[in-house]
Protein backbone atom coordinates (compact mmCIF):
# COMPACT_ATOMS: atom_id res chain seq x y z
CA UNK A 1 0.00 0.00 0.00
CA UNK A 2 2.48 2.59 0.80
CA UNK A 3 3.49 4.44 -2.50
CA UNK A 4 5.25 7.10 -3.80
CA UNK A 5 3.77 7.40 -7.16
CA UNK A 6 4.62 10.24 -10.08
CA UNK A 7 1.89 11.98 -12.22
CA UNK A 8 -1.25 13.86 -12.62
CA UNK A 9 -3.17 12.89 -9.75
CA UNK A 10 -6.07 13.20 -11.33
CA UNK A 11 -5.39 10.01 -13.89
CA UNK A 12 -4.10 8.51 -10.73
CA UNK A 13 -7.26 8.97 -8.60
CA UNK A 14 -9.02 7.26 -11.33
CA UNK A 15 -7.26 4.31 -10.93
CA UNK A 16 -7.58 4.01 -7.11
CA UNK A 17 -10.52 1.56 -6.09
CA UNK A 18 -13.62 2.98 -4.58
CA UNK A 19 -13.99 3.43 -0.88
CA UNK A 20 -10.44 2.32 -0.07
CA UNK A 21 -8.94 5.46 1.76
CA UNK A 22 -9.38 6.30 5.59
CA UNK A 23 -8.13 10.01 5.57
CA UNK A 24 -7.54 12.35 2.72
CA UNK A 25 -4.96 15.58 3.51
CA UNK A 26 -4.47 17.81 0.19
CA UNK A 27 -2.63 21.21 0.39
CA UNK A 28 -3.06 22.17 -3.31
CA UNK A 29 -1.47 25.15 -4.61
CA UNK A 30 -2.80 27.95 -3.56
CA UNK A 31 -4.66 30.50 -6.27
CA UNK A 32 -2.49 33.61 -5.15
CA UNK A 33 0.61 34.94 -6.70
CA UNK A 34 1.34 32.91 -9.95
CA UNK A 35 5.17 33.10 -9.46
CA UNK A 36 5.81 31.35 -6.34
CA UNK A 37 3.52 28.80 -6.93
CA UNK A 38 6.56 27.10 -9.42
CA UNK A 39 8.21 25.24 -6.14
CA UNK A 40 10.20 22.63 -8.07
CA UNK A 41 10.22 24.25 -11.11
CA UNK A 42 10.76 21.19 -13.24
CA UNK A 43 8.88 20.05 -16.62
CA UNK A 44 5.37 18.29 -15.05
CA UNK A 45 5.13 20.95 -12.81
CA UNK A 46 5.23 23.83 -14.97
CA UNK A 47 3.15 22.07 -17.68
CA UNK A 48 0.32 21.71 -14.92
CA UNK A 49 1.26 25.38 -13.75
CA UNK A 50 0.10 26.63 -17.25
CA UNK A 51 -2.80 24.72 -17.14
CA UNK A 52 -4.13 25.52 -14.06
CA UNK A 53 -4.10 29.15 -14.18
CA UNK A 54 -5.43 29.55 -17.71
CA UNK A 55 -8.75 30.63 -17.28
CA UNK A 56 -8.81 32.36 -13.73
CA UNK A 57 -10.57 31.66 -10.71
CA UNK A 58 -13.34 30.01 -12.23
CA UNK A 59 -11.20 28.07 -14.35
CA UNK A 60 -8.73 27.30 -11.30
CA UNK A 61 -11.99 26.10 -9.38
CA UNK A 62 -13.14 23.92 -12.03
CA UNK A 63 -9.36 22.03 -11.75
CA UNK A 64 -9.63 21.54 -8.60
CA UNK A 65 -13.42 20.20 -8.65
CA UNK A 66 -12.81 17.01 -10.89
CA UNK A 67 -9.78 16.45 -8.30
CA UNK A 68 -12.01 16.51 -5.30
CA UNK A 69 -15.01 14.51 -7.01
CA UNK A 70 -12.13 11.16 -7.19
CA UNK A 71 -11.05 11.83 -3.69
CA UNK A 72 -14.73 11.80 -2.81
CA UNK A 73 -14.92 8.49 -4.42
CA UNK A 74 -12.08 6.58 -2.98
CA UNK A 75 -12.66 7.90 0.27
CA UNK A 76 -14.86 5.34 2.79
CA UNK A 77 -17.81 6.11 3.78
CA UNK A 78 -16.26 6.38 7.88
CA UNK A 79 -13.43 8.50 6.28
CA UNK A 80 -12.60 11.91 6.55
CA UNK A 81 -10.84 14.90 4.22
CA UNK A 82 -9.29 17.87 4.99
CA UNK A 83 -8.29 20.70 2.63
CA UNK A 84 -5.70 23.22 3.29
CA UNK A 85 -5.75 26.57 1.78
CA UNK A 86 -5.23 30.48 2.36
CA UNK A 87 -7.53 33.28 1.59
CA UNK A 88 -7.41 33.78 -2.08
CA UNK A 89 -9.93 31.36 -2.91
CA UNK A 90 -11.46 29.58 0.30
CA UNK A 91 -15.15 30.92 -0.22
CA UNK A 92 -14.66 29.51 -3.72
CA UNK A 93 -13.51 26.51 -2.50
CA UNK A 94 -15.95 26.03 0.41
CA UNK A 95 -19.12 27.05 -1.92
CA UNK A 96 -18.23 25.94 -5.16
CA UNK A 97 -16.67 22.45 -4.42
CA UNK A 98 -16.63 21.06 -0.93
CA UNK A 99 -20.41 21.95 0.03
CA UNK A 100 -21.08 20.45 -3.09
CA UNK A 101 -19.56 17.49 -3.40
CA UNK A 102 -19.70 16.17 0.29
CA UNK A 103 -23.19 18.46 1.28
CA UNK A 104 -22.61 21.86 3.92
CA UNK A 105 -24.17 19.28 6.42
CA UNK A 106 -21.09 17.38 6.32
CA UNK A 107 -18.76 20.00 7.23
CA UNK A 108 -17.12 19.11 10.80
CA UNK A 109 -14.56 21.94 11.46
CA UNK A 110 -13.39 25.13 9.78
CA UNK A 111 -10.13 25.08 11.19
CA UNK A 112 -7.87 28.20 11.22
CA UNK A 113 -4.20 27.71 11.62
CA UNK A 114 -2.19 30.22 12.53
CA UNK A 115 1.21 30.27 10.47
CA UNK A 116 3.49 33.24 11.20
CA UNK A 117 3.05 36.50 12.44
CA UNK A 118 2.17 39.82 10.52
CA UNK A 119 4.18 41.85 7.99
CA UNK A 120 5.91 44.91 9.54
CA UNK A 121 5.71 48.68 8.02
CA UNK A 122 9.47 48.46 7.37
CA UNK A 123 9.17 50.48 4.03
CA UNK A 124 5.53 51.44 3.48
CA UNK A 125 2.61 51.55 5.82
CA UNK A 126 0.43 48.99 5.75
CA UNK A 127 -2.76 49.42 4.43
CA UNK A 128 -4.50 46.61 5.88
CA UNK A 129 -4.19 43.89 8.60
CA UNK A 130 -1.33 41.63 8.16
CA UNK A 131 -2.42 37.39 7.06
CA UNK A 132 -0.95 35.11 10.03
CA UNK A 133 -3.56 32.29 9.16
CA UNK A 134 -4.98 29.27 6.67
CA UNK A 135 -8.25 27.70 6.46
CA UNK A 136 -8.35 23.77 6.83
CA UNK A 137 -12.09 22.32 6.07
CA UNK A 138 -12.29 19.12 7.86
CA UNK A 139 -15.67 17.28 6.17
CA UNK A 140 -16.64 13.76 6.31
CA UNK A 141 -18.11 11.63 4.04
CA UNK A 142 -21.17 11.02 5.87
CA UNK A 143 -22.96 10.96 8.95
CA UNK A 144 -21.83 7.60 9.63
CA UNK A 145 -22.04 6.69 13.29
CA UNK A 146 -18.46 4.24 12.66
CA UNK A 147 -16.74 7.88 11.48
CA UNK A 148 -13.13 7.83 12.93
CA UNK A 149 -12.52 10.68 15.38
CA UNK A 150 -10.34 10.92 18.57
CA UNK A 151 -10.17 13.67 20.67
CA UNK A 152 -6.81 15.29 20.87
CA UNK A 153 -5.45 17.34 23.70
CA UNK A 154 -2.45 19.48 24.10
CA UNK A 155 -0.37 20.95 27.03
CA UNK A 156 0.88 23.65 24.49
CA UNK A 157 -2.57 26.15 24.19
CA UNK A 158 -2.17 30.05 25.76
CA UNK A 159 -3.48 30.04 29.10
CA UNK A 160 -2.40 26.44 30.00
CA UNK A 161 0.03 27.64 32.19
CA UNK A 162 -2.17 29.98 34.29
CA UNK A 163 -5.35 27.59 34.24
CA UNK A 164 -3.17 25.09 36.06
CA UNK A 165 -1.84 27.95 38.29
CA UNK A 166 -5.36 29.06 39.17
CA UNK A 167 -7.39 26.19 39.31
CA UNK A 168 -5.21 22.71 40.61
CA UNK A 169 -5.00 25.12 44.14
CA UNK A 170 -5.89 21.74 46.48
CA UNK A 171 -3.30 18.73 47.32
CA UNK A 172 -4.53 15.60 49.07
CA UNK A 173 -3.10 13.50 51.75
CA UNK A 174 -0.72 12.23 49.30
CA UNK A 175 0.21 15.27 47.44
CA UNK A 176 -1.56 15.01 44.68
CA UNK A 177 -2.44 18.71 43.53
CA UNK A 178 -5.96 18.62 42.63
CA UNK A 179 -8.61 20.93 41.31
CA UNK A 180 -12.67 20.55 42.39
CA UNK A 181 -15.26 19.97 39.67
CA UNK A 182 -18.50 19.94 40.64
CA UNK A 183 -21.12 16.77 40.59
CA UNK A 184 -24.31 18.19 40.86
CA UNK A 185 -26.76 17.15 38.07
CA UNK A 186 -27.54 20.11 35.46
CA UNK A 187 -31.17 18.63 35.27
CA UNK A 188 -33.61 16.78 37.76
CA UNK A 189 -32.57 13.37 38.63
CA UNK A 190 -35.04 11.77 41.04
CA UNK A 191 -33.50 8.60 40.97
CA UNK A 192 -29.99 10.05 42.18
CA UNK A 193 -31.46 11.99 45.01
CA UNK A 194 -29.79 10.42 47.71
CA UNK A 195 -27.62 11.36 50.60
CA UNK A 196 -24.12 10.75 51.12
CA UNK A 197 -22.23 10.91 54.77
CA UNK A 198 -24.38 13.09 55.86
CA UNK A 199 -24.43 15.89 52.51
CA UNK A 200 -27.65 16.53 51.45
CA UNK A 201 -27.93 16.21 47.41
CA UNK A 202 -28.11 19.15 45.40
CA UNK A 203 -31.50 20.78 44.27
CA UNK A 204 -31.61 18.34 40.85
CA UNK A 205 -29.81 15.28 42.18
CA UNK A 206 -25.95 14.00 42.12
CA UNK A 207 -24.12 13.80 38.51
CA UNK A 208 -23.39 9.73 39.80
CA UNK A 209 -25.01 6.87 41.25
CA UNK A 210 -24.89 5.81 44.54
CA UNK A 211 -22.25 3.02 44.01
CA UNK A 212 -20.06 5.37 41.43
CA UNK A 213 -20.04 7.88 44.30
CA UNK A 214 -18.97 4.83 46.74
CA UNK A 215 -16.29 3.95 44.62
CA UNK A 216 -14.87 8.02 44.06
CA UNK A 217 -14.69 7.99 47.65
CA UNK A 218 -12.41 4.83 48.62
CA UNK A 219 -10.11 5.89 44.93
CA UNK A 220 -9.98 9.33 47.01
CA UNK A 221 -11.90 11.55 44.66
CA UNK A 222 -14.03 13.06 46.75
CA UNK A 223 -13.51 16.79 48.43
CA UNK A 224 -15.40 16.99 51.42
CA UNK A 225 -16.27 20.62 52.44
CA UNK A 226 -15.92 20.98 56.17
CA UNK A 227 -19.29 22.08 56.61
CA UNK A 228 -22.11 19.54 56.43
CA UNK A 229 -24.09 21.82 54.19
CA UNK A 230 -21.96 22.49 52.02
CA UNK A 231 -21.76 20.20 48.76
CA UNK A 232 -19.00 17.47 47.98
CA UNK A 233 -17.71 17.74 45.03
CA UNK A 234 -14.99 16.29 42.59
CA UNK A 235 -11.05 15.80 42.80
CA UNK A 236 -9.59 16.40 39.31
CA UNK A 237 -6.04 15.41 39.85
CA UNK A 238 -3.16 17.35 37.79
CA UNK A 239 -0.92 14.39 37.16
CA UNK A 240 -3.90 12.76 35.47
CA UNK A 241 -4.85 15.84 33.15
CA UNK A 242 -4.91 15.32 29.62
CA UNK A 243 -4.21 18.91 28.44
CA UNK A 244 -6.84 21.28 27.49
CA UNK A 245 -8.90 19.86 24.22
CA UNK A 246 -8.04 20.87 21.08
CA UNK A 247 -10.36 23.00 19.17
CA UNK A 248 -10.19 24.83 15.90
CA UNK A 249 -8.27 27.65 16.15
CA UNK A 250 -4.62 26.16 16.32
CA UNK A 251 -2.21 28.57 17.27
CA UNK A 252 0.19 25.69 18.78
CA UNK A 253 2.14 24.70 15.92
CA UNK A 254 5.34 26.84 14.88
CA UNK A 255 5.58 26.76 10.93
CA UNK A 256 8.77 25.05 9.81
CA UNK A 257 11.83 28.09 9.22
CA UNK A 258 15.54 28.18 8.03
CA UNK A 259 16.59 26.53 11.73
CA UNK A 260 14.17 24.09 11.56
CA UNK A 261 15.28 20.22 12.55
CA UNK A 262 12.56 18.83 10.00
CA UNK A 263 13.61 21.69 7.08
CA UNK A 264 14.57 19.98 3.84
CA UNK A 265 14.33 23.36 1.18
CA UNK A 266 10.47 22.93 0.42
CA UNK A 267 9.45 26.83 0.39
CA UNK A 268 5.37 26.05 1.75
CA UNK A 269 6.47 22.53 3.85
CA UNK A 270 3.90 22.06 6.30
CA UNK A 271 5.33 21.28 10.01
CA UNK A 272 5.09 17.11 10.63
CA UNK A 273 3.07 18.66 13.60
CA UNK A 274 0.56 19.52 11.73
CA UNK A 275 0.05 16.78 9.83
CA UNK A 276 0.38 14.39 12.92
CA UNK A 277 -1.99 16.14 14.68
CA UNK A 278 -4.70 15.60 11.85
CA UNK A 279 -3.67 11.67 11.10
CA UNK A 280 -3.87 11.03 15.02
CA UNK A 281 -7.57 12.84 15.31
CA UNK A 282 -8.99 10.99 11.90
CA UNK A 283 -7.53 7.94 11.60
CA UNK A 284 -6.32 4.63 13.87
CA UNK A 285 -3.00 2.32 12.88
CA UNK A 286 -3.12 0.94 9.82
CA UNK A 287 -5.96 3.06 8.16
CA UNK A 288 -5.05 4.48 4.59
CA UNK A 289 -4.06 8.18 4.65
CA UNK A 290 -3.74 9.49 1.35
CA UNK A 291 -1.95 12.98 -0.07
CA UNK A 292 -2.95 13.50 -3.94
CA UNK A 293 -0.38 16.90 -3.56
CA UNK A 294 2.50 15.25 -2.04
CA UNK A 295 4.99 18.27 -1.93
CA UNK A 296 7.32 18.22 0.52
CA UNK A 297 6.09 14.86 1.82
CA UNK A 298 5.40 15.62 5.07
CA UNK A 299 2.08 13.59 5.21
CA UNK A 300 4.06 10.44 3.99
CA UNK A 301 6.63 10.86 6.51
CA UNK A 302 3.95 11.90 9.62
CA UNK A 303 1.77 8.83 8.14
CA UNK A 304 4.67 6.49 8.29
CA UNK A 305 5.99 7.25 11.93
CA UNK A 306 2.62 6.74 12.87
CA UNK A 307 2.29 3.15 11.77
CA UNK A 308 -0.82 4.69 8.82
CA UNK A 309 -0.60 3.15 5.48
CA UNK A 310 -0.28 5.78 2.79
CA UNK A 311 -0.17 7.16 -1.28
CA UNK A 312 1.33 10.53 -1.79
CA UNK A 313 1.25 11.53 -5.31
CA UNK A 314 2.77 14.29 -6.91
CA UNK A 315 3.32 15.72 -10.58
CA UNK A 316 6.94 16.37 -9.74
CA UNK A 317 9.76 14.13 -9.94
CA UNK A 318 11.77 16.29 -7.54
CA UNK A 319 8.49 15.71 -4.98
CA UNK A 320 8.47 12.14 -5.11
CA UNK A 321 12.57 11.64 -5.19
CA UNK A 322 12.70 13.94 -1.76
CA UNK A 323 9.81 12.54 -0.36
CA UNK A 324 11.73 8.95 -0.70
CA UNK A 325 15.07 10.36 0.63
CA UNK A 326 12.99 12.00 3.43
CA UNK A 327 11.42 8.35 4.35
CA UNK A 328 14.88 6.68 3.57
CA UNK A 329 16.54 9.08 6.62
CA UNK A 330 13.63 8.27 9.02
CA UNK A 331 13.38 4.57 8.22
CA UNK A 332 14.39 2.36 11.01
CA UNK A 333 14.16 -1.25 11.82
CA UNK A 334 10.40 -1.96 11.84
CA UNK A 335 9.55 0.70 9.32
CA UNK A 336 7.35 -0.64 6.73
CA UNK A 337 8.10 -1.09 3.21
CA UNK A 338 7.55 1.53 0.27
CA UNK A 339 7.65 1.70 -3.47
CA UNK A 340 7.91 4.80 -6.08
CA UNK A 341 6.05 4.11 -9.27
CA UNK A 342 7.82 6.74 -12.00
CA UNK A 343 7.59 7.06 -15.69
CA UNK A 344 10.47 5.08 -16.45
CA UNK A 345 11.97 2.64 -14.70
CA UNK A 346 16.46 1.95 -14.45
CA UNK A 347 17.16 -1.61 -16.35
CA UNK A 348 19.99 -2.15 -13.64
CA UNK A 349 17.71 -1.54 -10.47
CA UNK A 350 14.79 -4.25 -11.93
CA UNK A 351 17.18 -6.42 -13.35
CA UNK A 352 19.65 -6.43 -10.30
CA UNK A 353 17.66 -6.06 -7.39
CA UNK A 354 15.50 -8.42 -5.15
CA UNK A 355 14.37 -11.13 -6.98
CA UNK A 356 11.00 -11.72 -5.05
CA UNK A 357 10.17 -8.38 -4.66
CA UNK A 358 10.97 -7.62 -8.58
CA UNK A 359 8.29 -10.80 -9.31
CA UNK A 360 5.28 -9.78 -7.23
CA UNK A 361 5.65 -5.97 -8.89
CA UNK A 362 6.00 -6.90 -12.27
CA UNK A 363 2.85 -9.17 -12.05
CA UNK A 364 0.82 -5.66 -10.77
CA UNK A 365 2.66 -3.64 -13.08
CA UNK A 366 0.60 -6.28 -15.94
CA UNK A 367 -2.86 -6.05 -13.98
CA UNK A 368 -2.04 -9.26 -12.34
CA UNK A 369 -2.37 -10.82 -8.54
CA UNK A 370 1.21 -12.41 -7.64
CA UNK A 371 1.22 -15.67 -5.82
CA UNK A 372 2.74 -15.16 -2.40
CA UNK A 373 2.70 -18.86 -1.35
CA UNK A 374 5.81 -19.75 -3.13
CA UNK A 375 5.27 -23.61 -2.58
CA UNK A 376 2.93 -25.66 -4.37
CA UNK A 377 2.72 -23.45 -6.86
CA UNK A 378 3.86 -25.63 -10.04
CA UNK A 379 6.59 -23.02 -9.95
CA UNK A 380 4.09 -19.92 -11.11
CA UNK A 381 4.67 -16.43 -9.79
CA UNK A 382 1.01 -15.49 -10.12
CA UNK A 383 -2.06 -14.73 -12.28
CA UNK A 384 -3.97 -12.77 -14.62
CA UNK A 385 -7.60 -11.47 -13.58
CA UNK A 386 -9.11 -13.99 -14.95
CA UNK A 387 -6.98 -16.21 -12.94
CA UNK A 388 -4.56 -17.70 -16.10
CA UNK A 389 -1.26 -18.13 -14.56
CA UNK A 390 1.70 -15.88 -15.11
CA UNK A 391 5.64 -16.99 -14.51
CA UNK A 392 8.26 -14.42 -14.46
CA UNK A 393 12.08 -15.04 -15.37
CA UNK A 394 14.24 -12.32 -14.48
CA UNK A 395 16.69 -12.98 -17.47
CA UNK A 396 17.58 -12.24 -21.00
CA UNK A 397 16.94 -14.53 -23.88
CA UNK A 398 15.01 -16.72 -21.84
CA UNK A 399 15.12 -19.98 -23.66
CA UNK A 400 13.25 -22.68 -25.17
CA UNK A 401 13.05 -25.20 -21.99
CA UNK A 402 11.85 -22.62 -20.11
CA UNK A 403 8.58 -22.68 -22.00
CA UNK A 404 8.30 -26.65 -22.03
CA UNK A 405 7.92 -26.17 -18.17
CA UNK A 406 5.66 -23.85 -18.29
CA UNK A 407 3.25 -25.58 -20.63
CA UNK A 408 3.35 -28.25 -18.32
CA UNK A 409 2.84 -26.30 -14.75
CA UNK A 410 -0.03 -23.92 -16.51
CA UNK A 411 -2.20 -27.13 -17.35
CA UNK A 412 -1.60 -28.88 -13.66
CA UNK A 413 -2.50 -25.80 -11.73
CA UNK A 414 -6.30 -25.18 -13.64
CA UNK A 415 -6.34 -27.83 -15.93
CA UNK A 416 -10.31 -26.75 -16.17
CA UNK A 417 -8.80 -23.53 -17.40
CA UNK A 418 -6.09 -23.63 -19.23
CA UNK A 419 -8.74 -25.71 -21.49
CA UNK A 420 -11.24 -22.94 -21.59
CA UNK A 421 -8.92 -20.72 -22.50
CA UNK A 422 -7.34 -22.86 -25.41
CA UNK A 423 -10.74 -23.65 -26.80
CA UNK A 424 -11.27 -19.97 -26.78
CA UNK A 425 -8.26 -19.15 -28.15
CA UNK A 426 -6.96 -17.18 -25.69
CA UNK A 427 -3.26 -17.30 -23.86
CA UNK A 428 -3.09 -20.23 -21.64
CA UNK A 429 -0.39 -18.55 -19.51
CA UNK A 430 2.12 -15.41 -19.71
CA UNK A 431 5.59 -15.22 -19.01
CA UNK A 432 7.32 -12.18 -18.59
CA UNK A 433 11.11 -11.56 -18.88
CA UNK A 434 13.27 -8.45 -19.92
CA UNK A 435 13.90 -10.90 -23.61
CA UNK A 436 13.27 -14.09 -25.29
CA UNK A 437 16.02 -16.27 -27.16
CA UNK A 438 15.46 -17.37 -30.53
CA UNK A 439 14.30 -20.79 -29.57
CA UNK A 440 11.77 -19.61 -27.07
CA UNK A 441 10.02 -17.31 -29.68
CA UNK A 442 10.06 -20.06 -32.63
CA UNK A 443 8.51 -22.62 -29.90
CA UNK A 444 5.58 -20.12 -28.96
CA UNK A 445 4.76 -19.68 -32.37
CA UNK A 446 5.00 -23.29 -32.91
CA UNK A 447 2.73 -24.04 -29.90
CA UNK A 448 0.32 -21.64 -31.59
CA UNK A 449 0.25 -22.65 -34.85
CA UNK A 450 0.04 -26.47 -34.73
CA UNK A 451 -1.61 -27.25 -31.44
CA UNK A 452 -3.41 -23.95 -31.22
CA UNK A 453 -2.03 -23.24 -27.52
CA UNK A 454 -1.12 -19.78 -27.26
CA UNK A 455 1.50 -18.98 -24.78
CA UNK A 456 2.03 -15.03 -24.99
CA UNK A 457 5.45 -13.84 -24.27
CA UNK A 458 6.00 -10.31 -22.73
CA UNK A 459 8.95 -8.48 -22.27
CA UNK A 460 9.29 -6.26 -19.13
CA UNK A 461 9.60 -3.07 -21.56
CA UNK A 462 6.29 -3.71 -22.06
CA UNK A 463 5.08 -3.08 -19.15
CA UNK A 464 7.05 -0.81 -18.09
CA UNK A 465 9.25 1.46 -19.60
CA UNK A 466 13.17 1.04 -19.34
CA UNK A 467 15.62 3.85 -19.90
CA UNK A 468 19.32 3.88 -18.54
CA UNK A 469 20.23 5.37 -15.05
CA UNK A 470 22.42 9.00 -15.03
CA UNK A 471 26.14 8.86 -15.07
CA UNK A 472 28.11 10.63 -12.60
CA UNK A 473 31.85 11.68 -11.63
CA UNK A 474 33.09 12.72 -8.00
CA UNK A 475 36.16 15.49 -8.76
CA UNK A 476 36.78 17.21 -5.11
CA UNK A 477 39.76 20.27 -4.22
CA UNK A 478 41.36 20.75 -0.81
CA UNK A 479 40.35 23.84 0.28
CA UNK A 480 41.92 24.35 3.57
CA UNK A 481 41.76 23.72 7.73
CA UNK A 482 40.52 25.56 10.13
CA UNK A 483 42.61 26.57 13.83
CA UNK A 484 41.51 23.00 15.04
CA UNK A 485 42.63 21.39 11.88
CA UNK A 486 39.48 20.57 10.44
CA UNK A 487 39.53 19.48 6.61
CA UNK A 488 36.98 21.74 4.16
CA UNK A 489 36.54 19.96 0.75
CA UNK A 490 35.12 21.41 -2.16
CA UNK A 491 33.18 18.25 -4.35
CA UNK A 492 32.16 19.01 -7.89
CA UNK A 493 29.72 16.34 -9.72
CA UNK A 494 30.14 15.71 -13.47
CA UNK A 495 26.73 13.94 -14.69
CA UNK A 496 25.30 12.72 -17.71
CA UNK A 497 21.80 12.08 -18.51
CA UNK A 498 19.18 11.74 -22.01
CA UNK A 499 16.43 13.12 -19.74
CA UNK A 500 18.37 16.11 -18.17
CA UNK A 501 19.44 16.24 -14.20
CA UNK A 502 16.67 17.41 -12.07
CA UNK A 503 18.93 17.17 -8.45
CA UNK A 504 21.75 16.05 -6.57
CA UNK A 505 22.23 15.20 -3.11
CA UNK A 506 24.87 14.40 -0.50
CA UNK A 507 25.60 11.90 2.16
CA UNK A 508 28.91 13.16 3.86
CA UNK A 509 29.27 9.94 5.90
CA UNK A 510 27.93 6.95 3.73
CA UNK A 511 27.61 3.58 4.77
CA UNK A 512 26.15 1.14 2.13
CA UNK A 513 24.57 -1.07 4.64
CA UNK A 514 22.20 1.29 6.32
CA UNK A 515 21.83 2.97 2.74
CA UNK A 516 21.75 6.94 2.00
CA UNK A 517 20.81 9.01 4.39
CA UNK A 518 20.98 12.60 2.65
CA UNK A 519 23.11 15.39 4.87
CA UNK A 520 22.48 17.81 1.72
CA UNK A 521 18.43 16.77 0.06
CA UNK A 522 18.00 19.42 -2.68
CA UNK A 523 21.29 20.54 -4.56
CA UNK A 524 20.50 22.04 -7.82
CA UNK A 525 23.92 22.68 -9.13
CA UNK A 526 26.16 19.69 -8.09
CA UNK A 527 28.51 21.35 -5.42
CA UNK A 528 28.82 20.98 -2.05
CA UNK A 529 31.54 21.93 0.47
CA UNK A 530 31.92 19.81 3.90
CA UNK A 531 34.04 20.19 6.50
CA UNK A 532 35.81 17.28 7.99
CA UNK A 533 37.40 16.28 11.39
CA UNK A 534 40.75 13.85 11.31
CA UNK A 535 39.04 10.38 9.90
CA UNK A 536 37.73 7.96 7.47
CA UNK A 537 35.00 8.96 5.28
CA UNK A 538 32.75 7.63 2.37
CA UNK A 539 30.95 10.46 0.64
CA UNK A 540 28.31 9.25 -2.20
CA UNK A 541 26.48 11.70 -4.04
CA UNK A 542 23.11 11.09 -5.43
CA UNK A 543 22.04 11.82 -9.03
CA UNK A 544 18.72 12.33 -10.20
CA UNK A 545 17.23 12.46 -13.68
CA UNK A 546 14.20 14.43 -14.85
CA UNK A 547 12.63 10.87 -15.45
CA UNK A 548 12.91 10.12 -12.07
CA UNK A 549 16.06 7.42 -12.34
CA UNK A 550 19.23 7.37 -9.88
CA UNK A 551 22.40 6.42 -9.69
CA UNK A 552 24.62 6.85 -6.48
CA UNK A 553 28.66 7.55 -7.02
CA UNK A 554 30.96 7.40 -4.20
CA UNK A 555 34.61 8.77 -2.91
CA UNK A 556 36.44 7.39 0.03
CA UNK A 557 38.88 9.54 1.94
CA UNK A 558 41.18 9.65 4.15
CA UNK A 559 41.86 12.83 6.32
CA UNK A 560 44.89 13.31 8.73
CA UNK A 561 47.06 16.32 8.39
CA UNK A 562 46.47 15.69 4.13
CA UNK A 563 43.39 14.31 2.25
CA UNK A 564 44.00 11.24 1.33
CA UNK A 565 41.39 9.07 -1.82
CA UNK A 566 41.27 5.46 -0.67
Amino acid sequence: MNRLILGDNLEILKTLESESVDLIYLDPPFFSNRHYEIIWGDAGEIRSFKDRWAGGIDHYIAWLKERVEQMYRVLKKTGSFFLHCDWHADAYIRVEILDKIFGSKNLQNHIIWKRKTGRGETNHPSKRFGVISDSIYFYSKSTNKNRIFNSLFSFEPEGYTDYVENFFIHTDEQGRRYRIDNLASPNPRPNLMYEYKGYKPPKNGWAISLEKMKQFDKEGRLHFPQNKNGRIQRRRFLDELQGKPIQSIWDDIEIVTAHSKEKIGYPTQKPEALLERIIKCASNEGDVVLDPFMGGGTTAAAADKLKRQWIGIDQSTMAVKVTEMRLDNQRGLFSAPFSVQLHKYDYDSLRYGDALEFESWIVRQFGGEPNERRRGDFGLDGKAADGTPIQVKRSDNIGRNVIDNFKSAAERADKKLYDKNKKAGKPVGYIIAFSFGRGMIEEAARLKNREGIIIRLVRVDEIVPIAAKPTAAIKMEDVGRDAKGNCTIEFFVKSKSKAGIELYSWDFDYNAKKGFKASVMIDKEGRQSHTFKAGVYTVAVKVVDNDGLESIETVKLRINGVVKQL
